[in-house]
């Protein structure tokens, strides 16, 4: 999709509207459904930019987690993340690099909480042993996007089996299960691997997650 694909006017009322949005998510990959996301929000439709951000989010909190990022501050990070794709709609050059700019600008905002966090323990490192402790923040008492993953005992098996593989197979098979149709090229841009490796790498992962999970008696 270029800058001169247009989204079509709905001449038969929202009743089309929602069935082209519906088409349009269940078609292409995420990138894809991405651009079209964008597209909509342009035209003052919201309803594809809010089915992306209930998609994609995993995926960009999953990036942010593999930076060295805490889960809460994960949370704080990708809602920055979206809030910047908002304030930045109508600067997007390309539409359909929009999966890609939301994973770089994740990527770059992980870093900057974790300098910032580096930094606070550098401060709080320097403070006399007498100096009051820091004013406690509530947390949100929302659940972060994880706590949807972690339902069933068998999904609890298969994370601790994965914490247990190298941590580039653990990067890896997040981001692939996250989404229905894995796009690896966008993979490919959040984690530094090459398109080409990516399947094959993916299948040596499995192969060792399968005999983690035999080991602790959670196998077939």
């Amino acid at each position: 999709m270029t800058t001169d694909d247009a989204v079509p006017d709905e001449p038969h009322g929202e009743d089309a509207t929602a069935a082209d949005d519906a088409v349009a998510r269940a078609a292409g990959t995420l990138g894809d459904r991405g651009a079209h996301a964008l597209l909509e929000y342009r035209q003052g439709r919201t309803q594809a930019l809010t089915a992306l951000v209930h998609e994609a989010t995993p995926l960009l909190w999953h990036t942010v987690r593999a930076q060295g990022v805490d889960r809460d501050t994960a949370d704080d990070v990708v809602q920055s993340v979206w809030a910047a794709l908002v304030r930045n709609a109508h600067t997007i050059a390309e539409p359909h690099a929009v999966l890609k700019w939301l994973l770089v600008t994740a990527r770059r905002a992980a870093w900057e909480a974790v300098r910032r966090s580096r930094e606070d323990q550098r401060r709080r490192a320097d403070l006399p042993d007498d100096a009051p402790d820091s004013p406690v923040t509530l947390r949100d008492p929302q659940p972060g996007p994880d706590a949807h993953v972690l339902t069933a005992e068998r999904d609890r098996a298969v994370w601790r089996a994965l914490e247990r593989l190298p941590e580039r197979c653990q990067e890896l098979l997040r981001l692939v299960s996250l989404a229905d149709r894995p796009d690896y090229r966008m993979i490919s841009t959040a984690i530094g691997m090459p398109v080409g490796s990516i399947g094959a790498t993916r299948g040596r992962c499995l192969a060792k997650l399968r005999t983690v999970l035999d080991d602790m008696g959670e196998g077939p």
